[in-house]
């Protein structure tokens, strides 16, 4: 087949697997409503459907033998789309008007909630404010619930992978992680719990979500079995293809996702789930890859990727707490994170792949 044609099986396949993790999105979120978590604390739970494609990816990968597609491909989406989001989520903001829906919290004079009710959506009032002073409001919690229990699966991650004696991922390895990975969702659950809300279940939904596992497997495996062509005949190793063609083609759904729950008026939700995301992403997803072991080609490579990945949630956090008087984002601080990714790419191309 033609490379041209497994492009455009390429570019279906993502969008089949993203429509099938959209599926498994909606009942999550209920029942995070159900249960009574927190926004900040959900968007670790809503990360299980987020991160649906990446598993499959990895297991068509495993399957098929071409662990690197997968690697590369989980270490590449890791890097872009925290900068990506936050700044769907930034530009989807800035509408006079965000939707209005359920609101717990309760309003002072000027407008304001408590700070961390728990809330994720904004009254008129609020948001009018918050576009005056370029902000992009993130409840705190983002921070201590997910960001930073994240990096420590990072530092994990990195010790289970990096030293000599044993570089790689081994099965107990992927045991590990998917325990790592529980411990952070019982930590986010259990510190962002509250009163639950009633909630009603149709069949369709379900049997929707069960199709969406069914469409989502098909669309990984096609995904992986394009992307070997690909680089096969462009030529490239199978981990740079990961990185720099799967990853983006499979973040541009999650942007359109974060810009449709930003103009609903979830912020929180719309900017910190991608954390959640990246949590299933280092854990969960890597245990089908560890199960079959996962040997390190190329060490430069993947040890400089591996820094990024640390590096942009680092960035993420830092600018939440302390970019301004608000917790959020600014315009300024929207910038800084994309030139985490711009610094990234010249570091790849230019001093460890040596592009030119």
């Amino acid at each position: 087949m033609s490379p041209w044609l497994w492009v455009l099986v390429l570019v279906a396949a993502v969008w089949a697997a993203h429509w099938g993790a959209e599926r498994l999105a909606h009942p999550l979120e209920k029942l995070r409503q159900q249960w009574g978590f927190t926004a900040a604390a959900g968007g670790a739970f809503i990360g299980l459907a987020a991160a649906s494609p990446e598993i499959g990816i990895n297991t068509a990968s495993a399957v098929r033998g071409v662990s690197e597609i997968g690697l590369g491909a989980s270490l590449g989406s890791n890097i872009l789309a925290i900068p990506l989001i936050v700044t769907a989520a930034y530009v989807a903001s800035r509408a006079e008007r965000l939707g209005q829906g359920r609101r717990r919290g309760t309003e002072g004079n000027d407008g304001r909630r408590a700070a961390d009710d728990g809330s994720d959506e904004e009254s008129p009032r609020e948001h009018a404010r918050h576009r005056r002073e370029g902000l992009l409001r993130v409840q705190r919690s983002a921070v201590t619930v997910q960001a930073l229990p994240y990096l420590a699966i990072l530092a994990v991650f990195a010790l289970l992978t990096l030293p000599a004696q044993w570089r790689g991922l081994q099965p107990v390895d992927g045991w590990i992680l998917l325990g790592a990975y529980l411990a952070y969702l019982a930590q986010a659950l259990l510190r962002g719990r509250e009163e639950g809300e009633e909630v009603r279940w149709t069949r369709r939904e379900v049997l929707l979500a069960v199709g969406g596992v069914a469409v989502l497997a098909l669309g990984a495996y096609f995904i992986v079995r394009a992307m070997d062509s690909i680089v096969s005949a462009l030529g490239i190793s199978r981990i740079v293809g990961g990185l720099f063609i799967t990853a983006p083609m499979a973040a541009l759904p999650e942007v359109f996702a974060t810009w449709s729950v930003t103009r609903s008026g979830q912020v929180t939700s719309a900017t910190t789930s991608v954390i959640g995301d990246h949590a299933v992403t280092m854990t969960v997803a890597f245990l089908p890859l560890a199960l079959v072991t996962l040997p390190i080609q190329d060490l430069p490579l993947f040890g400089v990727n591996l820094a990024f990945v640390a590096l942009v949630p680092a960035a993420y956090a830092a600018l939440i707490h302390w970019g301004s008087q608000e917790h959020g984002f600014k315009l300024w601080q929207v910038l800084v994170l994309d030139g985490t990714y711009i610094a990234y790419l010249a570091v790849v191309l230019f001093g460890v792949l040596k592009v030119l």
